[in-house]
C-alpha cells in the first residue's frame, strides 16, 4: 500500500500544481477487503470517515 500511495502521490503532485503544497495527499490507513465479504453500506462509512481531516 505505501508503494501505491507514495507513486500515485508523486504522479497526482506533478499533474495537480496545488496538491504540492499539501503535507500529504493520502491519509495513512486504508481499506481492504472483496466485494463480496463486506456490505456497500460499510464501504460508504468507511469512506464517508476519510472526509475528516485528523
Amino acid at each position: 500500500m505505501k508503494v501505491i500511495k507514495g507513486r500515485t502521490s508523486r504522479e497526482l503532485r506533478q499533474s495537480f500544481e496545488h496538491l504540492s503544497k499539501m503535507p500529504s495527499v493520502w491519509t495513512r490507513s486504508y481499506f481492504v477487503s472483496t466485494a463480496g465479504n463486506v456490505s456497500s453500506e460499510t464501504i460508504k462509512r468507511y469512506v464517508e470517515s476519510q472526509r475528516t481531516r485528523y
